[in-house]
């Protein structure tokens, strides 16, 4: 099953520049691991720890915010994800 994810360009720095990364994977979790594997630099700008997505970090599936079970969102072949870096201050 190819999922595309596509990156902000805050995260294309930690994938050589790539915009679009092909992954395999059941779930957003999934198959967001399978990029780390390609592009190990990524797990530290996009993840706490190993099963928490970074606070600024916003995973849209399809166009549809995957808010607040992102992770867990399963799935299918030719899926769409789109990893948005937020703003945030003040």
């Amino acid at each position: 099953m190819s999922v595309s994810i596509y990156l902000h360009k805050v995260y294309q720095q930690y994938c050589n520049g790539e915009e679009i990364i092909q992954v395999e994977g059941d779930t957003v979790n999934e198959c967001l691991n399978h990029m780390t594997g390609i592009f190990p630099e990524i797990e530290k700008v996009i993840f706490i720890g190993k099963e928490k997505l970074h606070p600024l970090v916003e995973i849209y599936l399809n166009s549809s915010s995957t808010y607040p079970d992102a992770l867990k969102k399963e799935v299918k072949d030719g899926d769409k994800l789109h990893l948005i870096h937020t703003l945030a201050g003040g």
